[in-house]
């Protein structure tokens, strides 16, 4: 399957896609082992990386996800 260029999309778009994504886990718990959520999620990580931020540290990764 071919997966998403997410770099044609703004960072701070993807941000809040995948925060409103986060959110909606208790209530659409598929959503969790969705190749989706794991592609964006790592595309997302390797841009904080980027940014300087640790996002295996829970309050780095929340700190820049919400810095929109």
């Amino acid at each position: 399957m071919a997966h998403l260029d997410w770099s044609h999309y703004p960072v701070n778009e993807l941000k809040l896609v995948y925060s409103t994504l986060h959110a909606q886990l208790t209530l659409e718990p598929e959503l969790m082992d969705s190749e989706l959520m794991a592609d964006l999620q790592t595309f997302l990580q390797q841009e904080a990386k980027a940014a300087g931020v640790d996002a295996s540290t829970h309050s780095q990764w929340a700190a820049w996800l919400n810095d929109r």
